[in-house]
């Protein structure tokens, strides 16, 4: 049974991202439509996601593979899905035609094995290439001076479409102390768009998240991943 009452709640969290979204747009000469609004749903059950999804216009976002089948096959055609987390080679076969996007092409053996099984299923993965800017050893990434030699292998791959890049600020109450990350991704993205490598857009940037997702906004991110803005506080496990 639909939570109506939990749906309204999160329709409110959603107009009040929205609004920033807006604002924040604004500032950096775009429209609140040039913003791509993924919602981190990880730990927020099926049923309850199946109340917000009336529209058909959701995007969601899920970390883990297990979780993400589940809820797929609740929600079936309501929404459409994006793969945020950490891949592991051998989970790709399970959605490969279930996600619109994966935004963590991370290594050489997952866009092998994304490669293989999109070829199988005879589709075009878009997939965006995630950055480790801040150097931290805790996140994962391509480093920013081994990237132009991993596009240029991935641009061979005719099922696996490089759409952009993505990166992972880290946690801060302060979002100016991590500006110049998302900054620095928007720099290595025009570098990266005037090598006019054949199969790589540079059409994405997913950066920005409850904390700074504004801050990332103005410095040029199309995607913007949030979730206890949305969803309220969770246990993150």
């Amino acid at each position: 049974m639909p939570d109506f009452d939990y749906a309204e709640a999160i329709q409110k969290n959603l107009e009040n991202v929205k609004n920033r979204i807006r604002v924040a747009a604004e500032k950096s000469g775009r429209k609140a439509e040039d913003i791509m609004l993924v919602a981190v749903s990880k730990t927020v059950s099926a049923e309850k996601l199946y109340a917000i999804t009336e529209k058909k216009d959701m995007i969601f976002g899920e970390n883990r593979v297990q979780k993400l089948l589940e809820k797929y096959d609740i929600l079936k055609e309501r929404c459409v899905w994006h793969f945020i987390g950490r891949l592991q080679t051998n989970k790709v076969k399970y959605i490969i035609d279930k996600v619109a996007m994966i935004h963590s092409l991370d290594r050489s053996e997952l866009a092998d094995e994304i490669q293989k099984r999109a070829k199988n299923r005879n589709r075009i993965m878009n997939c965006l290439v995630q950055v480790n800017i801040s150097g931290e050893s805790t996140k994962t990434g391509i480093k920013p001076a081994e990237l132009l030699p991993f596009l240029k292998k991935v641009s061979l791959y005719p099922n696996l479409r490089v759409m952009g890049l993505m990166t992972m600020a880290p946690y801060t109450e302060n979002p100016e102390s991590v500006r110049w990350i998302f900054r620095e991704l928007k720099n290595i993205s025009v570098d990266m768009s005037r090598e006019n490598i054949d199969n790589i857009s540079m059409r994405y940037l997913s950066m920005g998240m409850s904390q700074d997702f504004e801050v990332a906004i103005e410095e040029g991110s199309d995607i913007v991943r949030i979730g206890s803005d949305i969803f309220g506080k969770r246990d993150y496990l």
